[in-house]
Formats: structure tokens, C-alpha cells, sequence
């Protein structure tokens, strides 16, 4: 069996662009994850990040973001219990929470989509340059850093990049691997002995010969992701050995424990999220000899781009997170590795709230959740409108909120309200009372 992913770096993902915790609870879940068998963290601050001077203007106005004494306190927790931090900054797709700002509006690659940086201008380039610079500033343990670069779903389509792909001989590839390789060398001037990792999808079309010619090989590590319980691990393992090929011999997988599953997803399956981590171990067994794996990246998205709405919230997660590790800490998840999961949440999936341990972080918001979920599912609010049901439902969401707002930012707290209770609950009671109007019209008691 390979041992590389089971003896390996085992990174959590921290996704702050939507539901930052509170530093507090931060601090225990940093705890917690060191306890369920990780030993790093990837940090993606997005507008959570404290930037300063012409970058202030992305910070999230939404809430306050971390404080640099923040920033460094939770590398500092996160070393005290043996975590490597990874920061992870978007420099090409995903850069909405920049180019949403009017002050950046002209750098979009596509005026009417906030994702894509275009690549030809050399502002664009130099604000990707100061973010990095800045984030790196107050990570200065940190010996890797992650550049994001993935889903640059609007490349070529501006009108410099139309001009540009005009020229015989240039392709999107091209594009592409030109701006990755100008970020590179960019942070390697100041930060040489840095280690650059970048997500791997746009390079998957990409023949060998294309990425060795381009430069790229030697200045960054590619990530391959793949989330899906039925990953199939013959043509991933294809992938990893066409990195291989090219010259990119060192190189990271990423997972998913959370946020996966669809855009709105409220309860997390941890079966589903095991199934994934089965997929991985195969495909780490059935690997050349030539892919050094340097680790793997367990994903908990908490929303899928900066504009979407909000995925599972971290306390619902934390049994799948354990059971992920636990899977990959045995080999698979077997009966040992489900008896560690036990011990600490009481049960593998946390919609089994009779069994749900109280003392985990976050563990009364789990059980609400769950609670209110599966309250808002059933048949009878979809069939009977009562104001029996209704007044639970709304009692249930006044828990919510009340636990919520413990852990999380009050816009975060209103943000899942607004998602998950609201369009429920709002036509409820309006049927209810434009019922009670009718009946009380003809000289009616409601309850008749």
C-alpha cells in the first residue's frame, strides 16, 4: 500500500470568503484539527486579510476583517500544536472580491465578469504582485505559498486577448501560462526560497511538451483536485503522471471534507466525503515511482466563488473532517478509524443528533442546524400550513441565530438566515395570515 498520502502532510483548508469565525472559535478549531490528525493549514483570506494602503479598499465591508495581531496569533496557535500555514491568494480567476471595485473595474479581463484578471495589463499584474508581497509580509515562517490560478473560465475572451490570439502561433495556453510564469518570478525576486503551489485544472488540456517549453516546471507545484466520490482514479492517475512528464515531478492532491456537494448545501454527508478520500488512497497506491506527493489539501469551501451563497458551515462539517482524516490516516475507513471518529463526535454523520456528542467546538450549532434543517424539509411545512409548525420553525431559527452569533460574525448569522429560514418561513407566514384575513372576512375563527 502506499504510504505517502497516509504518512504524508495532511492540510485543512480554511475558506474565510464567506462565514469567518470568530477568532475564538478559530483558536478551538485550530485545536480540533490538530487533535482529528492535521498537520497543516491552507489559509484562503480572500477580503478577510487585513490589506492596507491602495489594497484597504478589499478588505470586506461586510465585517471587520482579521487585525494583523489576528493574523499572526493564528499562525501562532496553529504552530503550537505543530500546523504548518499555507496562505492561499488568488492571482487570476476568482479575483471577483478585487475586480468588483470600480477602482479595479478596467483590469477585468471581461467588463461584465468580476472572476478573470486580464493578463496583458502590467497594473494587473503588479496589484496581484502587492497582495502577495503583503500576505507574505506577516507569514514570514511560512516556506509555501499557494497561488490559486484555477477556473480562469473568461481567459481569451477580452478584447486584448482577442487581438493577442490573433498573432499566428499564440493560444489561451500561452496566455495562460505566460501571466502564471510573470506571478511566479515575481514573488521568487524577493522570496526565492519560497515554494510556489498552484491548483491544477487549467493545465489538464496542456500536452507535456507544452508545459516543459513554457518555463513553468522548476517555479511551481501543481495541485490536482478532483471532489467527487466517484472520482475515477484511472485518468487521474493519467494526470499526475503527464505532470510527471513534464518535468513537474513534485505534487499535491486536494480533497473535499465540506462544501462540495452543491452551492446550498445546509447539513454535510460524511459518507459522500469519505468516498472521496477511498478514491484518493487508490489513486495514490497506483502512481509511478517518479510522482513524489508532497501532500494533500482537504477542502472545506464554504462557498463556491466570492458572489455565491453560503455552503455547510464548519460545525456541521467537523465529523466528515474527522472521518476524511481518519481514512486517510488508516488506509480506509475501517473500523478503528471510525471508532476515533466516535470517540470524540459520538457519531459519523452529524444528522444523528440523538447520538451527537455536546462537547465538540461548534457542537450545539451542529445539533440546531440539523434540527431546523430537517424541520424545513419535511412534509408537513410543505403541506400544512399551521401556525403550530410555523412558531417551531421560527423558535428553532431564534436558536439558530442565538448559537450562530457566538462563532460568527452577525452578517454571517443573517446571511443563513436569509438563505436557509427566510424562503421557507416568509411564504408561511404570509399564507397564514392572508388565511386568517379571508376566514376572519366571512366571520370566521381561524381555528374553525
Amino acid at each position: 500500500m502506499d504510504l505517502s498520502l497516509r504518512n504524508g502532510k495532511k492540510f485543512v483548508h480554511l475558506d474565510l470568503k464567506g462565514a469567518p469565525p470568530n477568532i475564538g472559535y478559530l483558536f478551538e478549531l485550530i485545536q480540533l484539527f490538530a487533535d482529528l490528525g492535521a498537520n497543516g493549514l491552507l489559509i484562503e483570506y480572500e477580503d478577510m486579510f487585513p490589506y492596507d494602503g491602495e489594497l484597504k479598499v478589499i478588505q470586506s465591508k461586510v465585517q471587520p476583517p482579521y487585525s494583523r495581531e489576528e493574523i499572526i496569533s493564528i499562525q501562532e496557535a496553529a504552530s503550537s500544536r505543530g500546523l504548518e500555514v499555507i496562505p492561499l491568494v488568488q492571482t487570476f480567476g476568482h479575483l471577483e472580491f478585487v475586480l468588483k471595485h470600480e477602482i479595479f473595474r478596467e483590469l477585468r479581463e471581461v467588463d461584465n465578469c468580476l472572476g478573470t484578471l486580464n493578463p496583458h495589463r502590467d497594473q494587473g499584474v503588479k496589484l496581484v504582485q502587492e497582495m502577495l508581497r503583503q500576505v507574505m509580509e506577516l507569514h514570514p515562517k511560512s516556506s509555501k505559498l499557494h497561488i490559486g490560478a484555477d477556473e480562469v473560465y473568461m481567459l481569451g475572451l477580452g478584447d486584448e486577448s482577442n487581438q493577442w490570439l490573433s498573432i499566428p502561433g499564440h493560444n489561451v495556453n500561452q496566455l495562460f501560462l505566460s501571466h502564471v510564469i510573470k506571478i511566479a518570478n515575481g514573488i521568487r525576486e524577493t522570496l526565492p526560497n519560497l515554494n510556489l503551489i498552484m491548483w491544477d485544472d487549467m493545465l489538464r488540456s496542456m500536452t507535456p511538451e507544452t508545459i516543459k517549453e513554457s518555463g513553468l516546471v522548476g517555479l511551481v507545484q501543481p495541485m490536482l483536485w478532483d471532489y467527487s466520490p466517484t472520482l475515477d482514479v484511472a485518468n487521474t492517475v493519467m494526470l499526475l503522471e503527464l505532470y510527471k512528464s513534464a518535468g513537474m515531478s513534485r505534487q499535491w492532491v486536494a480533497s473535499s471534507f465540506k462544501g462540495s456537494t452543491t452551492v446550498h448545501t445546509c447539513v454535510t454527508s460524511t459518507q459522500r466525503h469519505v468516498d472521496n478520500h477511498v478514491q484518493w488512497l487508490k489513486v495514490a497506491s497506483n502512481i509511478s515511482a517518479g510522482i513524489e506527493l508532497q501532500g494533500i489539501a482537504l477542502t472545506g469551501w464554504q462557498r463556491y466563488d466570492h458572489l455565491s451563497v453560503l455552503c455547510e458551515l464548519m460545525p456541521v462539517s467537523l465529523p466528515s473532517l474527522a472521518s476524511c482524516l481518519q481514512t486517510l490516516l488508516y488506509g480506509s475507513f475501517n473500523e478503528e478509524a471510525q471508532k476515533k471518529v466516535c470517540a470524540t463526535f459520538g457519531t459519523l454523520e452529524v444528522e444523528d443528533t440523538e447520538r451527537l456528542s455536546s462537547t465538540f467546538a461548534g457542537a450545539k450549532l451542529a445539533a440546531i442546524i440539523v434540527k431546523l434543517a430537517s424541520m424545513m424539509e419535511s412534509e408537513e411545512i410543505r403541506h400544512f400550513h399551521n401556525n403550530m409548525i410555523i412558531d417551531a420553525v421560527d423558535s428553532s431559527a431564534q436558536e439558530v441565530r442565538k448559537e450562530m452569533c457566538l462563532l460568527y460574525p452577525d452578517s454571517t448569522v443573517q446571511e443563513w438566515v436569509d438563505q436557509h429560514v427566510t424562503p421557507v418561513l416568509e411564504p408561511l407566514q404570509n399564507l397564514t395570515r392572508d388565511i386568517e384575513s379571508v376566514l376572519g372576512d366571512v366571520g370566521l375563527s381561524p381555528m374553525s
